[in-house]
């Protein structure tokens, strides 16, 4: 990011897991830039879904710069994952329109289950194998494979967790981290809201907000996608040698598998 050194801005590193995203300042005014983010980025800033993208520039090396306006804030709290607002957001994603002709136009291709499971089997280290629940939920995958037309399938963000949740200080609300974006069903972020930050009695209620009605068929999907996520965050915890964090997932992975074990 020499170039913008040189143009006078002083650059502090965003944090996140591509040391990609800085903090530019330059008298006084601040931006959030990243390299080499998605075309995508222009029409989550027109939905409002992330802070508006002020400019695009390609620089010397080749690569492509964004910028988006800096907003001071701070990410959800668990129990703020109950809210209203983030069934609104995520609901407002899912059914526009705008965002999957996008995807479309970038030549992204719908993500079915058996793609997901292929792709898991593929990533799993022989460690990651060694643990029984694992095991056990790989099988459950294989027997529960989810169907639903491509028709239905939306916009979706792939990892709802909290912290991918940004509050600004004007109590704006925003869905960042965008990078695994994709075309697929949308039970694949409900499920993982419902289950990591509600009780199973709530779901009716905040699927009312959402406003889908509940079915036995969208728990089964949600279980679904919730226990490979699960299995892809142990993956890379095991792969960060965050073994604190790995033994938490387990225990939210046989938590899943046990939870309403007919579906």
């Amino acid at each position: 990011m020499e170039h913008f050194y040189q143009l006078g801005w002083t650059l502090d590193s965003a944090g996140g897991a591509s040391g990609e995203a800085y903090m530019a300042e330059q008298d006084g005014r601040k931006l959030f830039l990243k390299r080499n983010s998605s075309p995508f980025l222009a029409a989550l800033s027109a939905e409002g879904i992330v802070p508006k993208l002020v400019w695009t520039k390609r620089i010397e090396t080749g690569e492509v710069v964004t910028a988006q306006h800096w907003k001071n804030g701070r990410s959800l709290t668990h129990d703020e994952m109950k809210s209203q607002r983030v069934a609104s957001l995520l609901k407002k994603i899912h059914t526009s329109k705008p965002l999957l002709n996008m995807l479309k136009r970038l030549e992204m291709k719908p993500m079915d289950p058996e793609i997901l499971l292929k792709k898991i089997n593929a990533s799993l280290s022989r460690n990651v194998l060694t643990h029984h629940t694992v095991r056990k939920a790989l099988i459950y995958l294989e027997e529960h494979m989810p169907k639903l037309d491509r028709k239905f399938y939306t916009v979706c963000h792939g990892d709802v967790n909290h912290n991918n949740w940004l509050l600004s200080d004007q109590d704006e609300l925003f869905l960042v981290d965008w990078e695994g974006a994709m075309i697929a069903d949308p039970a694949i972020d409900i499920g993982m809201i419902l289950y990591t930050y509600r009780d199973s009695i709530d779901w009716k209620v905040w699927l009312d907000t959402y406003g889908i009605t509940y079915t036995t068929d969208l728990e089964k999907r949600m279980k679904w996608y919730t226990i490979i996520q699960a299995i892809a965050m142990i993956e890379w915890y095991e792969e960060k040698s965050r073994y604190h964090d790995l033994n938490e997932w387990l225990k939210f992975l046989d938590e899943v598998l046990n939870l309403n074990r007919f579906i």
